[in-house]
């Protein structure tokens, strides 16, 4: 009897978790179609907003405790767990939305609270949660996702490290007030030891940033550190043994980023739909070719399979899985080569208007070759994949 009252409790638990995620994701939904829907994009676009989002929206989001979804209940948060958050980043793809939401509430969400100390987490995660901090984090030095791949070089100097080195592709790096950064402390450029992790003001006298604009009208930026003095208290996790750290929170953002991705493709697919059901040809609807109709079934059919890829991974972050860096792959795998292929067929089908301002389809495209290569490309993914599973 013990054993079937404690397993219908957690089947009991169980639903009530799923049905508060999924009035998460409604609310997600709605709220963004109705606050944030692609025309939004194209204003901080147009306008060449400094911050390369709506710093209003972005409060607003803050209000929903969106910030706050893997950050523990005892610093302000809702440990809602990745489910949670991967929900609401499939609708913000369907929106385009531009939000810190991805820098701030996973990356350095998750690095400060599985990896800061105590102090850190105390002062920085409420920070994160009401809004008043946004991160980014400063890893990549190459043109191709290469974790260990630093040389970036942090030297001790009493109590203190003087961090000397370039990043570049650091997303939010421009407007956030909070940089966490991959440095070397021991070993060689490419070895997963001898990393640290720190915590450096953005407006560091001698942390020099430049913005840059990518093809998704999106925000980046190069950062150099010119002999930056930070104190040992500012390391995350273990000196040398950042690695240990980052790997982890690496697979969160790429499960996170697939889910992103997901919700790029799904819309991009549904503008298609809408395409084929409207234009007309030789005196008839283009939906109603053979060959459309194939194509078309194809890519609902490459959708299905990453939906199950995402959901799987998320969950595998949520269940703490053994099997979490092969379903992070998984998932960046196949959410970008489904990405990758749905937008193209979008531009195709659409025709020559499809790459054109006024349809919105082309900029979904522009999305997906930019979130392809954050955190690595399907390349990448499918070869980690195969290492991870000792093919």
């Amino acid at each position: 009897h013990r054993d079937l009252h404690l397993s219908l409790r957690r089947q009991r638990q169980m639903c009530i978790r799923d049905r508060e995620q999924q009035s998460l994701k409604d609310i997600a939904r709605e709220f963004l179609q109705n606050n944030a829907p692609v025309t939004h994009f194209r204003e901080i676009r147009d306008t060449q907003n400094e911050l390369g989002y709506d710093e209003s929206l972005w409060k607003e989001m803050v209000n929903l405790g969106w910030s706050g979804i893997l950050i523990p209940e005892e610093y302000g948060g809702f440990d809602f767990g990745m489910v949670g958050m991967g929900s609401i980043l499939e609708e913000a793809g369907k929106t385009l939305t531009p939000s810190p939401l991805f820098s701030t509430g996973v990356l350095g969400a998750s690095l400060l609270t599985l990896g800061g100390s105590d102090q850190q987490k105390q002062t920085y995660l409420p920070q994160i949660v009401d809004g008043t901090v946004t991160t980014a984090l400063a890893l990549e030095e190459s043109n191709r996702h290469a974790p260990h791949t630093i040389e970036t070089v942090a030297s001790k100097s009493g109590d203190n490290f003087i961090i000397s080195g370039t990043k570049n592709f650091v997303i939010d790096g421009h407007s956030s007030k909070l940089l966490i950064v991959a440095a070397r402390t021991e070993g060689e450029k490419n070895d997963a030891s001898g990393i640290t992790l720190f915590l450096v003001e953005s407006d560091h006298q001698d942390v020099e940033i430049t913005k840059t604009s990518m093809v998704d009208s999106r925000n980046a930026a190069n950062i150099k550190f010119n002999d930056v003095a930070v104190s040992s208290e500012n390391i995350i996790g273990e000196e040398n043994n950042g690695a240990s750290v980052l790997e982890v929170v690496l697979d969160r953002a790429q499960i996170a980023i697939s889910a992103e991705m997901l919700g790029n493709a799904s819309q991009a697919f549904d503008l298609t739909l809408e395409y084929l059901k409207e234009r007309k040809q030789f005196g008839a609807v283009i939906g109603t070719f053979q060959a459309l109709q194939h194509r078309a079934a194809e890519m609902y059919s490459e959708l299905e399979l990453t939906k199950s890829s995402v959901i799987a991974a998320c969950n595998a972050v949520d269940q703490n899985s053994n099997d979490l860096r092969r379903m992070a792959s998984l998932a960046k795998f196949k959410s970008g080569e489904t990405n990758h292929l749905i937008t193209n067929e979008a531009i195709q089908m659409h025709g020559g208007v499809g790459v054109t301002d006024e349809y919105d389809v082309g900029l979904f495209m522009k999305r997906a070759r930019v979130t392809e290569q954050i955190f690595g490309n399907s390349e990448y993914h499918i070869d980690r994949y195969a290492t991870l599973s000792d093919y």
